[in-house]
C-alpha cells in the first residue's frame, strides 16, 4: 500500500482503526517529498524534522484527539505561521518570520492538530497564473515537468498532485486556487467571500482574496472547508453564519438540478480539449438526472478588465506598507529617505508586482480615478447582477476553469496580456463574491 495515494478520509479511517500511525503517515509523505521535491520544486520552507516530532507526540496522546489530528497538510506561503517564515515568495519578505498564526492556520495546526509539512511556493504576492513569478524557484507541473502548474497557488496544487501532501491550503483572488487545481488535475474550491477568515492572509486585493482547499477528491475538499469556514471577529469581512458540515451535501443526488451553461464561456479562445472535457462532464450530469440548458451570461467582455483594475488598485494600496522601514527588505544602497524607499521597493519587488503596483497607482490617481476605478466598481455591480439573474433560474452555472491546458514554462512569460487572459474564466466569480449557497456535486 502506498500511503501517499490515499485520500484524507481514507487516512483518517486507518488512523481510527489503528492500521496506521501518524508517524508512519508523516514519514511516508516526507519520503515522497525527498523523492519528488528536487524536480517539482513545490516548497519554499520544509518542516520535516519538526513534523516527525509532532507526529510522535500525537501518537502518544490517548484522549481528546481531534478527528484529523496527525494528518499532514501544506500551507501556501502567504498565510502567517508563528515562528516560521512567511515570504509570499518575495525577496521583500525573504526573512520575515510571523509573530502569530493566521486564523485558518490556527484552526488546522493548533486546533485540529494537523501536521504542517511546510510552506508552499506561489507567484510573488499571489500575482500570477503560472508560479513562474516566485523569487525563489519555478514550480513544475508534476504530470509534465516542462509545463507550469498554474498559479498563484501552484505550489499547493503541485504538492497535492505529486502526493507530497494529502491536502493543502491555497488562496484565490482571481482564480488562484481553481486554475492550478485544474492544470494539475486535483480538486480546488474557492469559497464564498467572507466564509473563511482572511486574518493572517497577506493581502493582495482585500475585496477579492479568499482562502480555500486544494485536495485529491471532493469529499476531502468538503471536509477541509468545514474545518476552516466560520465567523472570525478579527476579520471585519467575515460572515457571521452558523457552522456547516459540507460533507452532508455529498449524499444528495443531482436529479432535477438545473445547470446553466453560459454560451459566452464556450466560444473563441477556449481550447478544444477543454471544450471536450466539459461536454463529457455535461453528459455525465445529464445522465445523473440534471437539467442542462444553455443561456447568455454576457459578462466575459467586462470581467477581465474590471478585475485587473480593482485588483491592481487594491494591491497598490496594500503593498504600500512595504517601504524598507517598518518591515520587509531594506536596501543597503541609500543616502536619504527617498532613496531608501525607492531602492528597497525596486530591489525587493519582482517585475510582475511592480507592474501591478504601477497600474493600480495609475487608476487611483487624480484625473483617472473616475475614468477607470470608479467605472470598474460600477461594472462590478453589473457582473454581480448578471450572476444574480442567472441563479434565479439555475442552481449551478457551469463554466471552464481555464481556457487552455497547462502551457510550457516560459511560453507566456514575455507577454503579460496573454498571461492575464489565463484568468478570463475565473475572475468574474471573485468580482461577484461567489459561490453563494454552494451546491456541491460529486461524480463517482
Amino acid at each position: 500500500m502506498d500511503i501517499t495515494e490515499l485520500t484524507v478520509h481514507e487516512l483518517k479511517e486507518k488512523l481510527e482503526k489503528h492500521e496506521l500511525t501518524s508517524e508512519e503517515i508523516t514519514r511516508a509523505y516526507i519520503d515522497r517529498i525527498n523523492e519528488k521535491e528536487k524536480d517539482v520544486q513545490a516548497f519554499v520552507t520544509l518542516l520535516t524534522d519538526d513534523a516527525i516530532e509532532k507526529a510522535k507526540k500525537i501518537d502518544s496522546e490517548k484522549e481528546n484527539k481531534s478527528p484529523y489530528a496527525g494528518i499532514p497538510i501544506g500551507i501556501k506561503d502567504n498565510m502567517c505561521t508563528k515562528g516560521i517564515k512567511t515570504t509570499c515568495s518575495s525577496k521583500m519578505l525573504e526573512n520575515f518570520v510571523s509573530p502569530y498564526d493566521g486564523t485558518v492556520v490556527d484552526k488546522v495546526v493548533n486546533q485540529e492538530k494537523m501536521i504542517n509539512l511546510g510552506k508552499l511556493n506561489m507567484d510573488e504576492f499571489a500575482m500570477g497564473s503560472s508560479t513562474e513569478n516566485s523569487y525563489f524557484k519555478k514550480t513544475k507541473n508534476p504530470w509534465d515537468l516542462s509545463r507550469v502548474p498554474g498559479g498563484s497557488s501552484g505550489g499547493s496544487a503541485a504538492a497535492v498532485a505529486a502526493n507530497m501532501v494529502p491536502w493543502a491550503l491555497g488562496s484565490d483572488t482571481g482564480g488562484s486556487i481553481r486554475q492550478p487545481a485544474s492544470l494539475c488535475g486535483v480538486v480546488g474550491l474557492k469559497p464564498t467571500y467572507g466564509l473563511v477568515s482572511r486574518y493572517g492572509l497577506v493581502a493582495f486585493a482585500s475585496s477579492l482574496d479568499q482562502i480555500g482547499p486544494i485536495t485529491k477528491d471532493v469529499e476531502d475538499a468538503a471536509i477541509l472547508l468545514s474545518i476552516i469556514a466560520g465567523h472570525d471577529s478579527k476579520d471585519s469581512t467575515s460572515m457571521d453564519i452558523p457552522k456547516k458540515d459540507y460533507t452532508k451535501s455529498l449524499k444528495n443526488d443531482i436529479k432535477g438540478v438545473k445547470i446553466g451553461v453560459p454560451k459566452e464561456f464556450f466560444g473563441d479562445g477556449i481550447n478544444e480539449e477543454v471544450k471536450n472535457s466539459l461536454e463529457k462532464a455535461i453528459e455525465i450530469y445529464r445522465s445523473l438526472g440534471a437539467e442542462i440548458e444553455e443561456f447568455s451570461l454576457d459578462i466575459a467582455k467586462y470581467a477581465l478588465a474590471t478585475y485587473y483594475i480593482i485588483a491592481c488598485a487594491e494591491a497598490s494600496s496594500n503593498l504600500g506598507r512595504f517601504d524598507g522601514i517598518r518591515y520587509g527588505y531594506r536596501t543597503e544602497n541609500f543616502t536619504n529617505l527617498k532613496e531608501l524607499f525607492r531602492n528597497s521597493r525596486s530591489e525587493g519587488f519582482g517585475a510582475e508586482v511592480k507592474r501591478r503596483i504601477i497600474l493600480g497607482t495609475y487608476v487611483l490617481s487624480s484625473g483617472y480615478y473616475d475614468a477607470y476605478y470608479k467605472k470598474a466598481q460600477k461594472l462590478r455591480t453589473l457582473v454581480q447582477n448578471e450572476f444574480k439573474k442567472g441563479f434565479e433560474k439555475y442552481d449551478v452555472i457551469l463554466t471552464p476553469t481555464s481556457p487552455i491546458t497547462a502551457f510550457k514554462i516560459g511560453e507566456k512569460s514575455e507577454n503579460p496580456l496573454e498571461m492575464y487572459l489565463s484568468d478570463i474564466c475565473t475572475v468574474s466569480v471573485n468580482i461577484a463574491g461567489l459561490p453563494r449557497n454552494i451546491y456541491t456535486m460529486w461524480i463517482r
